[in-house]
């Protein structure tokens, strides 16, 4: 019984290799018949410079267009095809032909522009790890014009056949939210790019709440984070607004609380008031006896200052419901 090993598809390694030699001559064949319609197509409508005129000097009857798809109807194939083979019997003259090379690798090899490059490289087939020979394949051709390959082998060819792939914003989002969940992909992420992926995908507000959210739950996290002072007076700022939110539809739903705070608000001020004079009832009378100096005597003079406007500034709220700072008393009040 013949070892599995030893068998293609349905076929012995002995016939496929039977098969593999008449298919060659059959592409053989197949690459003369081409290269001969090209050859016809070509007496038909020779190439001609950009902006060229009919060799003989007569006006065209016929476009070259027009030309080459009425060959094509009459022949019955597509015209696409007679320019194909038009086009790659142009760039590979009869002596240039090369045996045993099919008419697609020529074709794919006629981009080669520098035709010195062009015969050159045709003599010089890839080597095939597969079989152990030098052969061509399309692949191997392609990577000589720097096309996209069919089957990608090398890290870049792969890379490129994914980025082709995921031209799709949609099919991209699903690569790579598949990828990321792979730990070995992830581990080779740099820092760098970690940071940036995440920043693209958090630029949408909710997005961003809920991962902040989860990020600050975590307490190395929210410690590190907390060390940045930007970051700190910005979550200082938000508890602060988030503070004054609550209060304001508290203060909505019960009106009552309002008349509450007011009272509290006047307690505290009034309070402030009896402290200040009380504090100083009690200081004043202390400094009988005691010798100031003339630095210590101006401090104090700055700070009876700030006091007298704060004590202004009271009073002008109260009597003419002024509340608002202008920029001197800011400074004043400051100490600037």
């Amino acid at each position: 019984m013949t070892d599995v090993a030893d068998r293609v598809g349905n076929v012995t390694r002995q016939r496929y290799e039977q098969l593999v030699t008449q298919a060659k001559d059959l592409i053989a064949q197949v690459a003369r018949a081409q290269f001969a319609l090209g050859d016809m197509a070509l007496e038909i409508e020779p190439m001609r410079s950009v902006g060229g005129s009919m060799p003989n000097g007569t006006d065209d009857l016929f476009t070259v267009t027009e030309s080459l798809q009425m060959f094509a109807d009459d022949i019955g194939v597509e015209r696409r095809t007679v320019e194909d083979c038009r086009y790659t019997a142009n760039r590979w003259p009869k002596g240039r032909r090369k045996e045993g090379v099919s008419f697609t690798v020529h074709r794919i090899l006629a981009s080669v522009v520098d035709e010195d490059e062009r015969w050159a490289a045709i003599e010089d087939a890839p080597f095939n790890p597969r079989t152990g020979a030098r052969q061509w394949t399309l692949d191997g051709a392609k990577r000589v014009v720097g096309q996209r390959v069919d089957r990608p082998v090398t890290v870049d060819e792969k890379i490129q056949a994914v980025a082709d792939l995921t031209r799709d914003d949609e099919v991209a989002a699903q690569v790579a939210t598949d990828l990321l969940k792979r730990p070995a992909v992830t581990e080779h992420v740099t820092p760098a790019e970690r940071v940036r992926v995440v920043t693209e995908l958090t630029r949408d507000d909710t997005v961003a709440k809920e991962v902040t959210t989860g990020l600050l739950r975590r307490p190395a996290v929210a410690r590190t984070a907390m060390r940045d002072d930007t970051t700190r007076m910005l979550v200082n700022r938000a508890q602060f607004d988030n503070s004054n939110e609550t209060r304001e539809r508290i203060r909505q739903r019960t009106p009552a609380v309002r008349v509450i705070e007011h009272t509290i608000e006047y307690l505290d001020l009034v309070g402030s008031c009896h402290g200040f004079v009380a504090t100083l009832g009690r200081l004043v009378p202390q400094l009988r006896g005691q010798e100031s100096t003339e630095d210590e005597r101006e401090t104090v003079r700055r700070q009876i200052g700030r006091v007298r406007a704060a004590a202004d500034w009271l009073e002008g709220a109260l009597d003419n419901g002024e509340f608002t700072l202008d920029e001197q008393l800011v400074q004043l009040l400051k100490g600037e």
